[in-house]
């Protein structure tokens, strides 16, 4: 696959007009609707890894610490049961967002707020999903309404701010009509497009030039995501190139695994592959040049695309 968003049309310096921002943002989701619709097999990867960048922006937001492996650990190298902890939270929430039919409804929201967000429901953030559905059917553009969705949430509560960006993916892609939601504005939030004055301060859901910001974030998400689309395209096409020369039962249900999602645990088994056998699969995988090793670590290692 290759991008179709031109130079001219990814943000670069300031632009002073929302019209100006607006027309950016539609021209680079014109482009990322082209590769949503594409249907390609590594697309679940590819929606996993964004998530993985919202989370971690999310998490840096709040304050924490942990980078991309350390919420990537976190999530893949947990026991069954065990509490993933608030920045684990955090990525539980986007790669919910990444892998469900799109959708605004109080019955998909307010579990990602109460369970991953810690937030408690009330009135307020009830009534903002209600609305939600007649935004969808309204004329206006997708990023305008998802620029307004998030700023409903933050004047109904302010502490919902996470759960705001979370909200404005899900209507964006419920507008488009998109099969399943891109994790996209959360990782833009450290971004220079939502800083202003000369103190540079970070300009929150609904605070003046709020809606200029949105669309210059969508713009700027979209073409990385393209991007992004473009490199793991390359390295999907490359891991089935080698699978005929895979010879271990179970292996299909690996490659599955590595194009679906954001990475696999080497200790990876099942009724047809033991643990033991997974790791010479993915030795021998790497050694073809087909998967990456994640961590750098001798042990406890995760593979992906």
């Amino acid at each position: 696959m290759e991008s179709d968003i031109p130079v001219w049309a990814r943000p670069r310096g300031v632009t002073l007009q929302d019209a100006d921002a607006a027309y950016l943002a539609g021209v680079a989701l014109n482009s990322l609707d082209n590769l949503v619709r594409g249907d390609f097999v590594w697309v679940g990867a590819w929606r996993q890894r964004l998530a993985l960048q919202s989370a971690t922006a999310a998490v840096n937001l709040t304050g924490r610490r942990e980078d991309e492996s350390a919420l990537r650990d976190t999530h893949f190298l947990r026991g069954a049961g065990d509490d993933p902890g608030p920045s684990g939270q955090f990525l539980m929430a986007w790669r919910r967002l990444a892998n469900r039919t799109t959708g605004c409804d109080a019955e998909i929201v307010r579990p990602v707020a109460e369970q991953h967000f810690a937030l408690q429901w009330d009135d307020g953030l009830a009534e903002v999903i209600a609305n939600a559905e007649d935004m969808v059917v309204s004329s206006r553009p997708a990023p305008v309404l998802a620029a307004e969705i998030a700023a409903a949430v933050y004047r109904a509560r302010p502490d919902a701010e996470l759960l705001a960006f979370w909200l404005a993916d899900a209507l964006l892609a419920q507008k488009l009509r998109w099969p399943i939601p891109v994790p996209l504005l959360m990782g833009q939030v450290a971004s220079a497009v939502f800083k202003s004055g000369d103190n540079r301060k970070r300009i929150r859901p609904g605070g003046e030039g709020w809606g200029r910001a949105v669309f210059l974030a969508y713009a700027a998400a979209a073409a990385e995501a393209c991007d992004l689309g473009i490199e793991l395209a390359q390295r999907a096409a490359k891991l089935t190139t080698v699978v005929p020369k895979l010879r271990a039962k179970g292996s299909g249900d690996v490659i599955k695994l590595l194009l679906s999602d954001d990475a696999v645990p080497g200790s990876w088994s099942s009724p047809k592959l033991s643990a033991r056998g997974a790791r010479r699969l993915f030795d021998r995988l790497g050694e073809l040049g087909a998967v990456r090793e994640l961590t750098g670590r001798p042990t406890f290692r995760l593979y992906g695309l």
